[in-house]
């Protein structure tokens, strides 16, 4: 397993946010300690404005250097725009990683699956999947496949993609829950599939098999996958029901696709994080 991470992304916080820096330095210490999966530890690459701005406007990239606060609940951060380029470069490489053969994860902040186009937005401030899909496509992958678990909608890496040829995406998420949308499918390409507080685990996860099965339609050449853990029942943010366990099998599934997989850290903020992703990679490599 290719872990991509760097200790740069701790370096910005806000006391009390709950996308704090020990969402990623406790999963370090776990996984850095155990012993079930070997481990490989990689560096994000670069970037190119190219490659930002497949999926954001120039307006947006210059929004990110003004020192404004976003929204109620995105601050600004001195040199925040270096640090979602580290993330989104963590992504490429693991997205590089993939398509040689290699087992990887990009465990990364900040997330980015609500940023849009041209919006800042629920912690996330580039769209890292999005992006990754969209160089996937033009450097020769035919179809790629975008899956969503994280109990948020992906509102961002829908925007982006919607209708965009050889790019599919599904979200699972709980609703009414931020950021509100995700109520129905838009365009031709992009499935969502809300759930209420409190769905039992059996039928989210039935909910979760019927996704992807609806993403393999497509026949992709790649998966990659929005990997939020706040659907999590003791997650702090949301009213979900799932275990540990059920992040391993979902692991399990995404490997038994066949397929390449890339996956991103998205939420996810219980103190129990960093178990949750232990499991989820086990299922991966099939641990």
């Amino acid at each position: 397993m290719n872990i991509f991470t760097s200790a740069k992304c701790t370096g910005y916080s806000h006391p009390g946010h709950p996308e704090r820096p020990e969402r990623i330095s406790a999963t370090l210490k776990l996984l850095k300690s155990q012993t079930a999966i070997p481990m490989d530890w990689a560096e994000p690459g670069s970037v190119t404005t190219e490659q930002l701005l497949r999926a954001h406007t120039e307006s947006h990239l210059a929004r990110l250097e003004e020192a404004e606060d976003f929204e109620m609940d995105t601050p600004f951060y001195p040199e925040i725009a270096e640090y979602a380029r580290e993330s989104v470069g963590s992504a490429l490489a693991a997205l590089d990683a993939a398509k040689k053969g290699k087992s990887v994860f990009s465990l990364m902040r900040p997330p980015g699956h609500h940023a849009t186009r041209q919006r800042v937005m629920g912690f996330c401030f580039l769209n890292n999947i999005a992006i990754t899909a969209l160089e996937a496509l033009a450097t020769g992958t035919k179809c790629v496949a975008v899956y969503d678990f994280d109990v948020h909608h992906g509102n961002g890496t829908e925007a982006i993609l919607t209708n965009q040829p050889g790019a599919w995406f599904c979200s699972v998420h709980q609703h009414p829950c931020y950021p509100g949308t995700g109520t129905r499918n838009v365009g031709s390409n992009c499935y969502n599939y809300p759930l209420a507080p409190h769905t039992p685990r059996g039928e989210y996860r039935k909910v979760l098999t019927s996704a992807l099965d609806q993403l393999l339609k497509a026949k992709p050449d790649l998966l990659l996958v929005s990997a939020g853990f706040d659907s999590y029942a003791r997650d702090p943010l949301a009213q979900q029901t799932l275990e540990a366990e059920d992040f391993y099998w979902l692991g399990q599934n995404f490997r038994k696709t066949g397929l390449p997989v890339v996956s991103l850290l998205e939420g996810g903020y219980s103190t129990d994080l960093p178990e949750l992703i232990l499991s989820y990679l086990k299922g991966i490599e099939n641990k």
